[in-house]
């Protein structure tokens, strides 16, 4: 399987949400991370034909994915950031229902809810109304209609926005168990939901793509260092208008300051090594002094 995107742009007026991608993907887990606004939602709803570019092509396989229309959304999941669902159907009937419009028939969609039911963990939910479900019930209901029709191509979109840490986990986990043999392209802002699950990693910023590898591969793009250093809390402030601060942490007397900086940022700071959760904000982040800046 082989999904190729190729000098994709999409426009909105002036504002242009995807800016030339190019990217190749093949069976594995994708991790597309960026902050809200990178076009993340908007390059997956291309992918899922929901828009149309306005220039460059999708390809599956060699073969425009417009072009192969219905047969293209055979071997096509999608899981949106809100999916639709009618509040009084039992998740049962819901996915019912969804199979019949996927065209699945009676006998063989009967089968393959009850399969999915059990796989995302949702028996006990089985003849509860969607209504009723918890935030993470729901999600995994969702996952449940992305897997139907057994897609070779799986695209989820924020697919953890809103749940609990022990939901994420879940959540996760359960990705991985349905990643063989596909394509899964998953897209969010939270750096835990990629860095145990996704074979390759691609961070996107203002439309484009900045880079994409390994976890490894993208750490070794860094340029300036991570330090550890610890100091007083009425230094703090000073401290987060001049360098992009990664964690902060309160101590008896001083708080620990996890700081990105190509230079020594204080005498006994100690240089460590850094996580992904330091390179989304050497990326997207801001200094406190910045403009605009969320701290």
């Amino acid at each position: 399987m082989e999904l190729k995107i190729a000098d994709l742009t999409k426009e909105f007026g002036h504002f242009t949400a995807v800016d030339h991608l190019n990217i190749t993907m093949t069976s594995g887990v994708y991790g597309l991370l960026g902050v809200n606004g990178a076009g993340k939602t908007t390059l997956m709803r291309m992918l899922c034909t929901l828009l149309r570019p306005t220039s460059g092509k999708i390809t599956c396989n060699g073969r425009d994915i417009l072009k192969m229309d219905g047969k293209y959304r055979e071997i096509l999941g999608y899981l949106p950031q809100d999916f639709g669902y009618y509040p009084d159907f039992t998740v049962e009937k819901y996915l019912l229902y969804i199979a019949s419009i996927k065209g699945i028939r009676p006998a063989a969609a009967k089968k393959r809810v009850r399969e999915l039911i059990a796989g995302v963990g949702l028996q006990k939910a089985a003849r509860k109304k969607m209504k009723q479900l918890s935030g993470g019930m729901l999600r995994r209901a969702g996952i449940a209609q992305a897997m139907l029709n057994d897609p070779k191509i799986l695209i989820l979109d924020e697919p953890t926005a809103g749940l609990d840490p022990n939901e994420r986990i879940r959540f996760r986990n359960l990705i991985s168990e349905l990643a063989e043999n596909r394509l899964v392209l998953l897209s969010t802002h939270i750096v835990s939901d990629v860095e145990y699950i996704a074979n390759e990693i691609l961070l996107m910023k203002e439309g484009k793509i900045l880079h994409n590898g390994t976890a490894a591969e993208l750490l070794g793009t860094m340029t300036e260092g991570v330090w550890k250093c610890f100091v007083n809390k009425s230094e703090v402030e000073k401290y987060m208008k001049k360098y992009k601060i990664s964690n902060m942490k309160s101590e008896a007397h001083d708080v620990e300051l996890r700081i990105i900086s190509a230079k020594k940022p204080m005498a006994d700071a100690e240089l460590v090594d850094a996580n992904l959760e330091d390179l989304f904000l050497y990326y997207f982040g801001e200094k406190a002094g910045d403009s605009n800046a969320d701290f």
